[in-house]
């Protein structure tokens, strides 16, 4: 299946006008691979067409991707272009939209070995304090097909069956196979956001996590609110950071997760597959984990800084979201995590704290009692048998899930 950029016109149009919201006279930046190029110019047609001042697209090739981190020295993969950065920091107080198109391989870095990887993804995070500038901009992640994953997805499919088929998945799980995307995104957030208003008013002080992959306790920082798509950001006006999405997310206090937790789907990372998780914490700490698969990869996430040995965040999807429901494994955490309740190792978002305009630094995130890292990785929790009960701070215990799903409606 050959792909145009009028395929992806759909898509386009919600990733300008839902994901970043682009606003008339902003720029936008795109970050994508050269695969996915039908893509970028889709987008770029929507954001002129939406009074966009310019786009400009950073082109990877995911081919060099990999032959740098095999050949390259180590002192090489430990350096990242300070203009780089420099140039990225600027646009950011410019007021520079980002967009990221992603979709690669989630095999392409097997064998590389995982400590090359971490060298290469740590210089990157340290030079640009990556999660920390996404939360100060107008940002938005979405995804477009490729050959490879689209193998890895439906295995023994011919490459053009199976292309088709992850596209046709693709475009319903992002709600933009219809003839209204913009307005089917629009009533879609409404509902997220409903849900997020009556988890707000529960006031929720810990919440107590049970299943035959969970006995986790996860307390919550005092200014915590819960966050979805559409809501205002730090940048003035609503943005979709995530197409597709399914989620909503808070802090977790940083020193008040207990108990064990057992990963339910793979975690694609940075080009590595990492299986069969399994964490303790006491105090909000990491003390033991383990992988089936690509334990030296989970090994080298955890040890990123003193925060990616804590949780900054808790995310509550349940298991009969419409991607859930479709029962494709994607590889592909942006898909993924948006089938099942998940957890994220390192930094906390500013805007899952009522008085987040207040944080400007680490320390602050850190005082308020959520967690900071330069990293940020998700893994999903979610199952069928999964019970989640509240503590509020008046002392009443509130069901929240049953059977993997609300326990309520909203």
């Amino acid at each position: 299946m050959s792909l145009t950029e009028q395929d992806f016109a759909a898509l386009a149009e919600v990733a300008v006008r839902v994901g970043v919201n682009l606003q008339p006279g902003q720029r936008l930046s795109v970050n994508a691979s050269i695969l996915h190029a039908p893509t970028v110019r889709a987008v770029a047609q929507a954001a002129y067409r939406a009074g966009a001042r310019d786009v400009r697209v950073d082109f990877h090739d995911e081919g060099f991707d990999r032959l740098r981190l095999i050949e390259a020295p180590e002192e090489g993969l430990r350096e990242f272009p300070q203009w780089l950065a420099d140039g990225m920091k600027h646009e950011v107080k410019a007021g520079t939209a980002f967009l990221s198109i992603i979709g690669s391989d989630p095999d392409l870095l097997a064998g590389v070995p995982a400590g090359r990887i971490a060298m290469s993804l740590k210089a990157r995070q340290e030079a640009m304090g990556t999660f920390r500038l996404y939360q100060r901009r107008a940002w938005s992640i979405i995804a477009a097909p490729s050959p490879a994953w689209a193998a890895k997805v439906f295995p023994g499919k011919p490459a053009e069956i199976a292309m088709d088929l992850l596209w046709q998945a693709m475009q319903k799980a992002c709600r933009v196979d219809g003839t209204d995307p913009v307005g089917a995104w629009h009533t879609h957030v409404q509902g997220l956001q409903a849900r997020a208003r009556w988890l707000d008013e529960l006031q929720i002080a810990r919440l107590h996590y049970l299943s035959s992959s969970a006995d986790l306790e996860i307390a919550l920082p005092p200014t915590h609110q819960w966050v979805t798509s559409g809501q205002s950001r730090s940048v003035g006006y609503p943005t979709s950071p995530n197409i597709p999405t399914e989620e909503i997310f808070t802090a977790p206090l940083r020193t008040g997760v207990n108990g064990t937790v057992k990963s339910t789907k793979p975690l694609s990372h940075a080009g590595q597959l990492i299986e069969g998780i399994a964490f303790t914490f006491k105090d909000g700490r990491i003390v033991s984990y383990a992988a089936a698969r690509g334990q030296e990869a989970l090994r080298e996430v955890i040890e990123t800084d003193q925060g990616s040995h804590f949780l900054g965040e808790v995310a509550l999807v349940p298991i009969d979201s419409p991607i859930s429901l479709s029962g494709i494994l994607y590889y592909n955490t942006l898909f993924d995590e948006k089938a099942s309740c998940h957890l994220a190792i390192g930094s906390s978002s500013r805007n899952a704290l009522t008085d987040g305009s207040e944080v400007h630094t680490d320390q602050d995130l850190l005082r308020k009692g959520a967690n900071a890292s330069i990293t940020h990785v998700d893994f999903m929790i979610g199952s069928h048998d999964l019970t989640i009960d509240a503590d509020t701070t008046d002392g009443q215990s509130v069901p929240i899930f049953r059977q993997g799903t609300w326990a309520s409606p909203i």
